[in-house]
């Protein structure tokens, strides 16, 4: 056991440390501490509300696209990150993330790539510097077509 004090603002503050018999050590404070704590609210949801296949020429369709429009509620988030996955949402295939600035209200047109026809499971998660939030969805991809 060690015993520390300390006279600072006239209060004392001791501390005391004890090993124990799982092999933990526990520390006990006593005294008057300070300390300030910011509450910030997050991002508390996000909703793909609407996906939308992107029409292309022959010669442009290399890829299909997809529009997903997302909505958020609570504080304005500073990035976007989309996982595609297998139809199990197991199997990782590609992962984006890219900045995003949105002002006043959460609204955004997320645009996607996907080098096949198929189904597909999306993980579009929104994020700043203190919280995310995920929105998950099924898409099933044709050529020019989303569903």
């Amino acid at each position: 056991t060690t015993n520390a004090s300390s006279n600072s603002d006239s209060s004392t503050t001791i501390e005391a440390m004890e090993d124990n018999p799982d092999g933990g050590c526990h520390i006990y404070r006593n005294g008057y501490y300070r300390n300030g704590i910011s509450v910030v609210e997050g991002i508390l949801e996000v909703n793909i509300i609407q996906m939308m296949g992107i029409q292309m020429t022959e010669s442009q369709a290399e890829n299909s696209l997809v529009d997903f429009v997302v909505t958020c509620q609570g504080s304005l988030p500073t990035d976007v990150c989309t996982v595609v996955s297998d139809p199990t949402c197991q199997v990782s295939k590609s992962v984006v993330c890219d900045p995003i600035t949105v002002t006043d209200e959460c609204l955004l047109t997320i645009r996607r790539a996907f080098e096949e026809p198929g189904t597909y499971c999306i993980n579009i998660t929104l994020g700043d510097d203190t919280s995310q939030a995920l929105a998950s969805a099924l898409i099933s991809v044709n050529r020019g077509e989303s569903t």
